[in-house]
């Protein structure tokens, strides 16, 4: 807390209010239009760390809030910096994470003349965020932060943007940090458990869909057990497959891109879905097929923390307002024991043979790759991931054990894995941290390698280089086969990139080459690239590619 009579600079308790709601760091590029702001940061017991582009700062601050759950704080500049950032506050957006990005702003005797990177924050951010506003008075500062940690962390999570005035925040004011914010428990009254109960016991054919945020590692073990108790089979929404972990006997599997085909019958087959926390968006039922709005065939129970999405595309039999973490926790303790016989196993059997590797083409294969990440990870290790058909092993063939091992966005964003993977190094030096990547995916933010050497983050990054934007190149071969168009890419030497940053670089073409590098890469203490040259024809793990 500050003195009241202290005389401070806006940037100074600005900080002092940050480091009032327990933020340990900060992700950055440094702009002019909010110096008074990285003055303050100065003094402060704060971890500054500074990208190399506004949407890779955006995206580990995501990455934070995600593997935290409090909300990760990025600072950008005004203009071009806030439109780069925008990315990764689509992602925090989509995924439902906590996440504040401060902008800097034109001086207020300067507005609307369209001044020097001027933008309306309000309007450019308003339909990615919760909550954009523009702090004018120094002196508010308090309120605008507190309001702005409990809006990113209360009923359905996401991001706040907040514009911060270059003269209010280099302005002398007098000001107190409010304490932390003071959020709600999130549990759902004993009557609506009760209900979700007595539905799932009369079941025949249940089904329990789980995603969303609010969830921690104590959420996840109860839902397993709750699982256990009341002979429920349990599918991921799309990557949220670290919720329950993959060993357990009612994991069947995920509901998302490339579902397995024995689990969607089972989905389209249910009596009773109970989604908790899952918003049920177009992945997990694959383009509104698997449930067809507005009224599916199965009964839904649908618990979320945002009555506004209750209804808002699926009408529920039972709804139920609740973070899904402490929802869980309380179904676990309601449950009463019920025996379906062979049915989980029954579906469980089905998701042990999708798993299954089938052989792809070339001398490197992506699934003996992930196969050999399953051996040789623990519990623990953190995988990554942005978009592109390479992240399909991934979320086929390997194995989730702990909670929040999996961070990849449900947006389908590009260039988050790498980001991702610096900030999780950063919260968890001591766990291993993987990142894929496609070759698209990876140049994107290649740079942000640069940040990760900076702060002997020693992330591995698994680059998948087939040459060209897999995924749009695998649609066009469906829909205008043998007429590939903008697809095509030029790649550098992906390992001699990472040497030139100092870090460890290897190449790897067949699989055989792939385990040893590994274990160099691990042993060698550094940020480290693998570049995997792969088979053009190994579209993914389905389709191949003639012709290449």
């Amino acid at each position: 807390m500050s003195d009241v009579s202290t005389p401070l600079h806006g940037g100074s308790l600005l900080v002092k209010c940050l480091a009032a709601q327990d933020v340990e760091r900060v992700f950055c590029i440094p702009g002019e239009s909010f110096l008074a702001a990285l003055d303050g940061l100065y003094d402060a017991d704060i971890d500054v760390i500074v990208a190399r582009q506004e949407g890779g700062a955006a995206m580990m601050a995501e990455a934070s809030g995600k593997l935290t759950g409090q909300p990760g704080i990025a600072f950008v500049t005004r203009g071009p910096g806030a439109a780069n950032a925008s990315a990764g506050v689509h992602v925090a957006f989509q995924d439902s994470t906590p996440m504040i990005l401060f902008v800097g702003q034109v001086a207020s005797d300067q507005r609307d003349r369209e001044a020097f990177q001027e933008v309306d924050y309000r309007a450019m951010f308003g339909p990615l965020a919760k909550w954009v506003a523009e702090i004018e008075r120094a002196d508010r500062i308090p309120e605008y932060i507190s309001h702005a940690f409990h809006v990113a962390q209360t009923g359905r999570p996401g991001p706040v943007v907040l514009a911060l005035p270059e003269d209010m925040l280099s302005g002398p004011v007098q000001g107190q940090a409010v304490a932390k914010a003071a959020l709600p428990s999130g549990a759902a009254s004993d009557g609506d458990i009760a209900a979700v109960v007595e539905r799932l016991a009369k079941a025949e054919r249940p089904f329990v869909i789980v995603g969303g945020s609010g969830w921690n590692a104590q959420a996840a073990v109860a839902l397993g057990e709750f699982a256990s108790k009341m002979g429920l089979p349990v599918g991921a929404s799309f990557r949220c497959q670290d919720f329950l972990d993959n060993r357990h006997p009612n994991y069947v599997g995920d509901v998302g891109i490339g579902i397995n085909p024995a689990l969607a019958d089972r989905v389209r087959d249910a009596d009773v879905i109970l989604a908790l926390g899952a918003r049920l968006g177009e992945i997990t039922t694959s383009a509104y097929t698997l449930l067809t709005p507005p009224v599916s065939a199965q009964d839904l129970i649908h618990i979320h923390p945002d009555p506004s999405e209750l209804g808002r595309v699926y009408r529920p039999n039972l709804a139920v307002v609740g973070q899904p973490g402490a929802v869980a926790m309380q179904l676990n303790a309601a449950a009463k024991p019920k025996d379906r016989g062979d049915f989980v196993s029954q579906a469980r059997a089905e998701y042990m043979a999708w798993q299954e590797p089938q052989e792809t083409p070339g001398a490197l294969k992506m699934e003996q790759v992930i196969a050999h990440l399953n051996d040789a990870l623990d519990d623990e290790a953190i995988l990554t991931n942005g978009a592109g058909n390479y992240s399909a092993w991934l979320h086929r063939y390997y194995r989730y054990r702990g909670w929040r091992t999996q961070l990849a966005p449900t947006s389908g964003s590009m260039g988050y894995g790498l980001p991702a993977a610096i900030a999780a190094k950063l919260q968890y030096p001591d766990r291993d941290v993987i990142c894929l990547a496609g070759d698209g995916c990876f140049q994107m933010v290649s740079q942000e390698f640069g940040t990760a050497c900076e702060q002997n983050a020693n992330v591995i990054v698994l680059v998948a280089d087939n040459g060209m934007y897999g995924t749009i190149r695998m649609h066009q071969q469906k829909n205008y086969p043998n007429r590939p168009s903008g697809t095509q890419l030029k790649n550098p030497d992906f390992a001699a990139l990472a040497r030139a940053y100092d870090g460890f670089g290897a190449t790897v073409t067949t699989t055989a080459e792939f385990a040893p590098a590994f274990h160099q890469a691990r042993e060698s203490g550094l940020p480290s690239i693998l570049h995997l040259r792969l088979d053009p024809a190994a579209l993914s793990p389905k389709l191949r590619l003639e012709g290449t």
